[in-house]
């Protein structure tokens, strides 16, 4: 049977929670990127993982980060929206509701 990586924790009582989140492995892999990678190599391994964005035209998210200009010594925006288009779906409304610490990590 598959890991369902998406909703793996989503019935975990205090899920929302810092806290929780944490105590089930959660923002592991920021940490890993921020104490040993360099900015250029998250982006590659972002790439590697083949990790898509959940809209309608599932875009290769390593790519999407390759593509923010890298100016020295300023800061660099990603902005996501949240905006749930499809007429009738309120999917991402119960996952942000459910486990928003996954969805800012893109768990």
């Amino acid at each position: 049977m598959a890991i369902k990586i998406l909703t793996e924790h989503i019935n975990t009582p205090n899920i929302d929670t810092f806290e929780v989140y944490r105590s089930k492995g959660g923002y592991s892999a920021v940490e890993k990127a921020l104490k040993t990678m360099t900015p250029d190599a998250v982006v590659e391994e972002v790439k590697k993982s083949g990790l898509r964005g959940r809209g309608g035209a599932g875009f290769p998210t390593g790519m999407k980060w390759s593509f923010i200009a890298k100016p020295e010594g300023v800061p660099r925006y990603l902005v996501c929206n949240a905006d749930e288009s499809e007429p009738g779906t309120f999917k991402d409304r119960y996952y942000m509701q459910k486990n928003p610490h996954g969805l800012i990590e893109a768990s």
